[in-house]
């Protein structure tokens, strides 16, 4: 029997629904065909996990900002570079 995969949207779906406790685990896992032990599972990883949210964007945001910031100085140094160029050309 192969094992039966789950999209992260499902398992965040039943996470979701066992930190309500609006159900017990047993109705929750009953409700979405899968064993309580994995409602917890999956429970304890999306709580684990829920910093890496935050992480994650302000990393990226560093990442994209640094980039611009590169790409800013590029900018800047063709810019100087081609007003050098022009003047010596004599076209400016």
């Amino acid at each position: 029997m192969a094992k039966k995969k789950y999209s992260s949207k499902f398992k965040a779906k039943v996470a979701l629904a066992a930190i309500k406790r609006e159900e017990t685990t047993s109705q929750i896992a009953s409700r979405f065909g899968i064993h309580p032990s994995q409602v917890r599972l999956w429970k304890r990883e999306f709580l684990d996990n829920a910093p890496l949210v935050f992480e994650k964007n302000n990393s990226e945001e560093k990442k994209l900002k640094k980039q611009m910031d590169t790409l800013y100085k590029k900018i800047g140094q063709v810019t100087v570079e081609r007003d050098f160029l022009l003047r010596k050309s004599g076209l400016l």
